[in-house]
């Protein structure tokens, strides 16, 4: 497309963020909720969202955080969801789902990523009940699709993952509904497409975008490390071809994770990528590539919502063909965060977004 040209879309969705608390969600939110009418909030914090009320508290703090940006509360809404633990207890599914703002429960492998350290050791073995009524009250179960056993290899996780968990949790509960995050694998994307029953994945723009060499470009480069990591070009043409497909099963989801440039930039520096500042460029220059733009709008708008049983947006975004270039740095509470492909130009920028 020739400089100039716009693209406008049904105000989309981000059906993976990480938002934090505190000072850098404060810092954060504004970023996101600019691009995206709707997001699916992370539950990983210090200590972990594992309740209703912590979730409805969470979701307070948030729209404290809009009002004090300035960003009208009718113009995002955080989708909550609780962290999954060997002890969730099944009437703890039940209060969630009839709260109505409580939109899933977040799997995370004990040790998997960023504060999983209360995570799920044996998914089978301790939440058998609680899955059942996750699948009887139609409540997703939203996958990190790794295991974290230290004889699989780092970039093998996620195949070894379809065949030790999701396989036999499909088998026990084939009408869980189940979202595979942040796919990064061939594997993954064959996985997806082929299972029976309801089930779907969110891939990121960093994953669409960039290979596992992004990571020792000129050097190691600690702001494209995240987990699940990049992996080999073959995998990363998989997830371009699952997202522009038209497949409804593939959705969009940042996974943008902000970490203080500290935390990244030292001898063991915390994994996530931080998106939110541009996320529906990044995404747009993806689609772009592959030629076919004309599709970022399902994966954006549409197959998400259809999913999770919402109605698409009744905004608007308007994305500009536009040279622009990335900032170095951002401002995060005290810190800085640097995000991904920091200095470099990128072919795309929001030119309007709103309600309709």
């Amino acid at each position: 497309m020739q400089a100039g040209a716009v693209l406008t879309l049904t105000r989309p969705d981000d059906w993976h963020l990480h938002l934090r608390d505190g000072a850098v969600l404060r810092s954060v939110v504004r970023d996101s909720a600019r691009q995206f009418a709707r997001a699916i909030i992370m539950p990983n914090l210090k200590p972990p969202v594992v309740s209703t009320a912590d979730a409805l508290a969470y979701r307070g703090r948030i729209l404290a955080a809009l009002r004090e940006n300035g960003v009208p509360e009718d113009t995002f809404e955080p989708l909550m969801t609780l962290y999954l633990t060997d002890r969730t207890p099944p009437d703890e599914i039940r209060r969630a789902k009839d709260s109505g703002l409580v939109h899933g429960v977040k799997l995370y492998p004990a040790g998997a990523t960023t504060h999983s350290d209360a995570g799920v050791t044996d998914l089978l073995g301790h939440c058998r009940s609680t899955l059942a009524v996750m699948q009887d009250c139609g409540m997703p179960l939203l996958v990190h699709g790794e295991v974290t056993d230290p004889k699989v290899d780092l970039f093998d996780r996620e195949a070894v993952f379809i065949d030790r968990v999701m396989r036999p949790l499909r088998s026990a509960f084939p009408a869980l509904k189940v979202v595979f995050e942040h796919l990064t694998t061939a594997d993954g994307v064959a996985y997806v497409r082929q299972a029976d029953g309801p089930i779907a994945a969110t891939i990121t723009a960093h994953h669409l975008l960039y290979n596992r060499n992004a990571l020792f470009k000129g050097g190691l480069r600690p702001h494209w490390y995240c987990l699940p990591v990049l992996k080999r070009e073959h995998h990363r043409q998989a997830l371009v071809e699952a997202a522009t497909s038209g497949d409804a099963r593939f959705f969009l989801g940042t996974d943008s994770a902000p970490h203080p440039r500290g935390a990244k930039e030292q001898d063991c520096g915390c994994a996530g990528c931080y998106t939110a500042s541009h996320a529906m460029a990044l995404y747009a220059t993806a689609f772009e590539a592959a030629g076919r733009l004309d599709r970022l709008e399902a994966f954006a708008s549409l197959n998400g919502p259809a999913f999770y049983g919402l109605k698409p947006n009744a905004g608007t975004l308007t994305l500009e063909r536009v040279q622009e270039q990335i900032p170095l740095a951002l401002p995060l509470a005290e810190s800085q965060v640097v995000p991904l492909a920091a200095g470099e130009s990128i072919a795309w920028r929001i030119r309007a977004s709103g309600q309709a």
